[in-house]
């Protein structure tokens, strides 16, 4: 009679029931032991991550508009707007015309003006919609747009170095920066306030004495919040989302910038809420290379045709009505 060999299945579950067999009784024996817990926890505490960029031996700087400037200023549109896709020769509209789309610089991280929804990936917001509307008024179609993400202290050096066409984002409008770059009318009123944890006793600027205090770099907002409170000891951020973190992780007491940004971050915590008075009011335009006062006055057309068809309120009532600021579209004086 021929013998056969146990099939190579037949010797594995035979091996698997000696190995559980043999650790049963080495258990029962008491052969077998298990470390017990130590009796005192890890000493070590955890490191909580810190957003890159950022920095807290911040120098003071100039409060905005120190000198005397009229932000409502600006030059006059021109009496009849060029037929979109038909640009004047030779002008910088037609430059854009020639690339065959409008370049703008804005950011991802200002909640209501310029963000990327979640959902869909699209970039959407109230600066986002207005820089559509300047692409409409040159081509005709406000989708022939590229949006290029831009840093706060990144905006003026992408103007003069002719990387973008214009900038929009919550860019506010100051005598120092008109030396450097060139601004649209205003096309909305901000007021710089504080953003706190609810359970905070931050009320106004008063309690920032000794405490940290968020901005973003390259922002009006840190020369205002250290004329006001000088004992603040300001930390900055590359972006303003990098704030809302810093002040989750309780690594900074508060975020002060204009109202208008602070709703967009208490948006997506409930456990921030905006306090205290208005520590000044900011006028946002659109930033323009310096020397092209003929897309000043492009752009300046274009933001007087949506304050008087209403379509800046549209805008306002889709995105910005949560703020219930009590301005309207701000009153321009036009120069020749």
């Amino acid at each position: 009679m021929t013998t056969h060999a146990p099939t190579t299945s037949a010797s594995r579950r035979r091996a698997v029931m000696l190995f559980v067999l043999v650790a049963t009784v080495l258990v029962a024996a008491g052969c077998v032991r298990f470390p017990a817990p130590e009796n005192n926890p890890p000493t070590a505490a955890a490191v909580v991550p810190t957003p890159p960029g950022v920095a807290t031996d911040v120098p003071v700087e100039t409060p905005p508009n120190a000198e005397t400037c009229d932000a409502t200023e600006s030059l006059r549109p021109p009496a009849q707007m060029p037929v979109p896709g038909r640009m004047p020769p030779r002008s910088s509209m037609a430059d854009i015309v020639a690339h065959g789309r409008l370049i703008v610089g804005l950011d991802i991280g200002s909640n209501l003006f310029s963000f990327r929804d979640p959902i869909t990936g699209d970039i959407q917001g109230f600066d986002v919609d207005l820089a559509r509307e300047i692409t409409r008024a040159i081509f005709g179609d406000p989708n022939r747009v590229e949006f290029r993400v831009l840093s706060s202290a990144e905006r003026i050096d992408a103007l003069r170095a002719a990387e973008v066409d214009v900038v929009v984002k919550t860019m506010s409008i100051t005598c120092e920066r008109r030396r450097q770059i060139a601004f649209s009318a205003p096309y909305y009123i901000a007021s710089q306030r504080i953003l706190a944890l609810r359970n905070s006793p931050i009320q106004g600027p008063s309690q920032l004495a000794g405490r940290n205090v968020c901005a973003a770099r390259g922002t009006t907002s840190i020369g205002r919040i250290q004329s006001i409170e000088p004992r603040a000891q300001v930390v900055t951020t590359t972006t303003w989302a990098d704030c809302l973190v810093l002040l989750q992780q309780g690594q900074v007491d508060a975020v002060t910038t204009d109202d208008a940004i602070l709703a967009g971050l208490a948006a997506q915590d409930p456990w921030a809420q905006v306090v205290g008075p208005s520590l000044g009011e900011e006028y946002y335009g659109v930033g323009i290379p310096p020397g092209k006062d003929d897309m000043v006055r492009f752009v300046n057309g274009v933001l007087e045709r949506i304050r008087n068809d209403g379509t800046w309120w549209r805008m306002y009532d889709r995105w910005l009505s949560i703020l219930d600021s009590g301005y309207g579209p701000p009153q321009v004086i036009y120069r020749d």
